[in-house]
């Protein structure tokens, strides 16, 4: 991390979500490239989770983040917003078979839209899945994910909030 960037570690039980544990660190970041090493740091166990649910506003800096996640997992890989895709698919330079999927669920609204992306499939196909906007589909989040929450502070400065969560089921 930068000298720039704050680390705070907190613990806490997650009473709104139903939550079994929540295991939550803080970061302050002051640049893009911080945002992107966050992601970096968080891809770690996020291959052992498998998914990354991530909350943020237009323009917070998710597509950084995952631009970092992509760089642990999907290296070489160019990552782009998939607003018009819905979904893209990155692989490591020069493979073939995706290790990450990273969804943009802006224009998901129902179970009806999701179903119609076959989101459910991409479960099977063992790469690590990365959601935008995943307040429009937290019906169809896994039992257990990273939530990794984008908080604007100012013009280059975020506030990024990473929780383990564990849901009851």
């Amino acid at each position: 991390m930068g000298a720039e960037c704050v680390t705070i570690y907190d613990v806490e039980k997650c009473e709104k979500t139903g939550c079994l544990k929540v295991e939550n660190f803080i970061r302050i970041t002051a640049t893009p490239e911080q945002t992107e090493e966050v992601g970096f740091e968080v891809a770690e166990l996020a291959r052992e989770v498998g998914f990354i649910a991530l909350y943020g506003d237009l323009g917070a800096g998710k597509t950084a983040f995952v631009r970092g996640v992509a760089k642990k997992v999907a290296p070489g890989a160019a990552v782009s917003s998939p607003t018009y895709s819905i979904v893209n698919e990155y692989s490591p330079a020069g493979e073939r078979k995706p290790t990450l999927f990273h969804f943009d669920m802006y224009r998901i609204t129902d179970e009806d839209s999701l179903y119609s992306i076959d989101f459910d499939a991409y479960f099977e196909r063992g790469a690590l899945m990365v959601t935008e906007w995943s307040e429009n589909i937290g019906f169809a989040l896994p039992e257990r994910y990273i939530r990794a929450e984008i908080e604007k502070l100012g013009e280059n400065e975020r506030k990024i909030t990473v929780s383990l969560v564990e849901t009851n089921g």
